[in-house]
Formats: structure tokens, C-alpha cells, sequence
């Protein structure tokens, strides 16, 4: 067996599973007998440039260590390239390898789906590419683009250290919400623009975010669609009402939200509507603030699963 295979790792993902978890892959991907390249960096850009660096000298494939922001880090190096993606899940958010079938907490299990994956297909996902308005994309994700309060919430719990997973964010929703006021947006989905006050604005690829909530229930990854998910501004205790509701996916059937099917969308914010919206969360990592254009690209992304799925 021949190939190279990079392998990035977050060192602090999960409360330190990922740096554990390090040796045991780098040894797990060995055994296959392809070369492998240790890519961890200092940090994400550091990361990206030495995963995209190891592509322009040749790989067979990248996997990345960690959590939904490596997912998101792999993703930005090989989106488009035809390149598989392996994912070893072992963060404290690991939404993305959920909702794709793969293994979560458990390196040997991962290990076995890289090693009989390896030189397979893999699975082609949507990915969604990220621009500001009349620029080129500067960014892709693969589970879901946040800009109203579930931002501000993401964005609170990833600064929580306790308690893991799902919990941080029932405690950055209680912080959050003390201070809430509904924010301000001019939306444009597929041609079509409105204006609105709005608590939850996501826009999304696959159904978790959060750590297991369901945002999208309904969304599918490899459908060539995004699931827009629009919630009324609410008062402070109509949101303490909602937000558990999204651990179930049942929020969706609340007369202030709604659901459209989207391939391209353009968020801006609209400050005579309500508040300044917060700075834009993709996979559970900070982007930038609006305005932002969102669009997808059916099955960019090739990932390395346990079955081959068409």
C-alpha cells in the first residue's frame, strides 16, 4: 500500500481527547502503509496553510483530530479538490461526524473506518461557500452558518469550560438572554428579500448544531439545499420557552419560525429594525459580522465514510 496522509490535530479539542488521541491515529493511519505527515499547527491559519501546503505536494487524503472546528479546518483545505476527508471525533462538539454516521469519542472505531475507507469513494456532502457581498469566498463550512442569538450563544458557550458538551450552551443561553433584545436583518434567499426583527437566524447543511441540537431536523447534506431557519424576535421569556425546544428539533412547529429551502443567501444587518446582529458563527467557530453571502456547492466536500453512499 502506498500514499501520503496528512493528520491535523487540535491539541486542546475536548478537553485534551484530541492531543491524546494524536499518537494513536498518526500510528493507526502508519499501520495502513501509507506515509503519513504530522500537520498540526500553532493554530487554525497556521494549521490551514501547512494542510494546504501538504495537498499542493500530494495527499490522498487529510484527517482531522478534534472537534467540529477541525472538521471545519479540513474542509477549508480540501473543499473542491476532490480530496477525502477523514474525521476522527473526539471534541467537545462533534455535530458534523454525528450527523454523518461516524464514530464520536471512540478513536479505535474511527481508526477502522479510515482504514477500510481509505482508497474508497467516500461520501460527496454539500459544502457552503462564505463571502462578503461582491467578493470571493474567503471561507467554507459544512453544518451550519449562525447570525442571530444562537451566534451570540455559540460564541458565549465555546468561552465555558463546564459542563461538557450540550450544557454549556443551556448556561450561554440563561447569560444571553438577560440581555436580549431582537435583532435587525434584511434577507435575500434565493431572489427573494425581506426584512425582519429576528431571534434565531441559521442557515444550515446538516440537522446539529450545539452539541446535539437540531436546528434543521429536516436538513440534508448532500441535497444540493441549505435549511433557513428564521425565528421572530420574541421577548426574553418567549426565548427561554423556545430554546429548549431545539435539543428535540420541535421548535419548528412554533408559529414564529420558519423553515425555507435555499441554495444562495445574503444576510445583512438592518440596525431600524432592532439590534446590531452578532458576529457570524460557522461549525461553532467565530467568522466575521454581517453582511455575509452564503452559497452552497452540492457534494464539494468527499469524506471518508464507512459505506460508500451515492
Amino acid at each position: 500500500m502506498t500514499g501520503r496522509v496528512g493528520v491535523v490535530c487540535n491539541p486542546t479539542a475536548g478537553h485534551g481527547r484530541a492531543a491524546r488521541a494524536r499518537q494513536a491515529v498518526l500510528q493507526g493511519v502508519a499501520a495502513t502503509g501509507r506515509e503519513v505527515l504530522d500537520l498540526t499547527g500553532r493554530d487554525f491559519p497556521d494549521a490551514l496553510a501547512r494542510a494546504r501546503t501538504g495537498l499542493a505536494e500530494g495527499l490522498d487524503a487529510v484527517v482531522v483530530v478534534g472537534g467540529d472546528g477541525m472538521v471545519n479546518l479540513g474542509a477549508n483545505a480540501v473543499a473542491g479538490t476532490g480530496v477525502p476527508l477523514g474525521i476522527v471525533a473526539v471534541g467537545s462538539g462533534n455535530d458534523i461526524a454525528a450527523a454523518l454516521g461516524l464514530p464520536v469519542h471512540d478513536v479505535a472505531a474511527s481508526l477502522e473506518v479510515l482504514r477500510t475507507a481509505l482508497g474508497g469513494a467516500g461520501r460527496e456532502v454539500d459544502s457552503v461557500a462564505v463571502s462578503a457581498p461582491g467578493s470571493a469566498p474567503t471561507r467554507w463550512y459544512v453544518s451550519s452558518l449562525c447570525a442571530g442569538l444562537d451566534a451570540a450563544v455559540a460564541a458565549h458557550a465555546a468561552r465555558l469550560r463546564w459542563p461538557r458538551d450540550g450544557g454549556r450552551y443551556v448556561r450561554a443561553v440563561l447569560a444571553e438572554v438577560s440581555a436580549f433584545r431582537p435583532y435587525g436583518f434584511r434577507i435575500t434567499a434565493d431572489g427573494e428579500t425581506w426584512e425582519q426583527d429576528a431571534t434565531l437566524v441559521t442557515l444550515s447543511n446538516t440537522p446539529l448544531f450545539g452539541g446535539g441540537m437540531k436546528i434543521a431536523p429536516d436538513a440534508v447534506p448532500d441535497d444540493g439545499l441549505l435549511d433557513l431557519v428564521t425565528a421572530d424576535g420574541l421577548s426574553r421569556t418567549a426565548v427561554v420557552r423556545l430554546f429548549p425546544l431545539l435539543f428535540t428539533g420541535r421548535h419548528v412547529d412554533h408559529p414564529a419560525v420558519r423553515v425555507r429551502r435555499v441554495r444562495s443567501v445574503r444576510i445583512e444587518p438592518l440596525t431600524r429594525l432592532g439590534a446590531n446582529p452578532p458576529m457570524a458563527i460557522v461549525d461553532g467557530e467565530p467568522l466575521r459580522e454581517l453582511p455575509l453571502q452564503c452559497d452552497v456547492h452540492p457534494r464539494a466536500l468527499r469524506v471518508l465514510t464507512p459505506t460508500v453512499e451515492t
